[in-house]
C-alpha cells in the first residue's frame, strides 16, 4: 500500500515538473503589451556631480524607458529638478506634473503646472509647458508665462526664453506687467 501511495506521489510530481515549462512567448502573450516601458522605476533620485558639488538633482515618483522608436524618459507623477551654484548653493528649481527626456536629441519637455524658480533673484516662472535644451542650456516655451518677483511684481506674456539660471529672460509677445501689494 506505501509502494503505490510512494509511486502515486511520485508520478505527481514529475508530471508537474514536466508540465511547468515557462515558454516566453507565452508569457508574452499574457503580460507583455507593445505600449508598456522597457524600464520602471518608483522614487528616483538622481545627483549629478562636479568636483565634489552637486550639480543638478531630479527627483520623481515614478520613471518609465522606452527604447523604441527613440529613447525617451517619461515622468508621468511629476518631476523636481534642483540645480545648484559652483559651491554648492541651491540656484534654481524645476517643477512639474508631467516631464520627457528625449535622450538622443538632449531635450526635455516639462508640461502641466510648471514651475522655474530662481532662488538667488527669489523669483518664478509660471507656464503650462516648457522646453529645455540641454545641449544650448535654453529654456523656452510659447506658451502663456507669468513670472512673479518678490517685490509683488506680475509680469506676463505669450513665450519666454531663458537660460538655466533664470538670471536674465526675454518675452516673446509681453502684455503687461502688474504689481500687487
Amino acid at each position: 500500500m506505501k509502494l503505490h501511495l510512494l509511486f502515486y506521489l511520485f508520478s505527481l510530481v514529475s508530471l508537474l515538473f514536466i508540465s511547468c515549462e515557462n515558454d516566453i512567448k507565452t508569457i508574452q502573450k499574457v503580460s507583455y503589451k507593445p505600449t508598456d516601458p522597457d524600464e520602471r522605476t518608483r522614487n528616483i533620485k538622481l545627483i549629478q556631480t562636479d568636483s565634489g558639488f552637486a550639480k543638478i538633482a531630479l527627483q520623481a515618483k515614478l520613471s518609465e524607458t522606452y527604447h523604441k522608436p527613440s529613447t525617451i524618459i517619461k515622468f508621468r507623477e511629476g518631476i523636481e529638478i534642483t540645480l545648484y551654484t559652483k559651491t554648492g548653493k541651491v540656484q534654481s528649481i524645476l517643477t512639474a506634473l508631467y516631464g520627457e527626456i528625449f535622450q538622443e536629441t538632449g531635450e526635455m519637455l516639462f508640461k502641466d503646472s510648471v514651475c522655474l524658480k530662481n532662488m538667488q533673484e527669489k523669483q518664478s516662472l509660471l507656464t503650462e509647458e516648457l522646453h529645455w535644451n540641454q545641449n544650448t542650456q535654453a529654456i523656452f516655451t510659447p506658451k502663456n508665462v507669468i513670472v512673479r518677483s518678490e517685490d509683488g511684481s506680475l509680469f506676463y506674456g505669450d513665450g519666454i526664453k531663458t537660460s538655466l539660471d533664470f538670471k536674465q529672460y526675454e518675452f516673446i509677445r509681453p502684455k503687461g506687467k502688474f504689481k500687487i501689494n
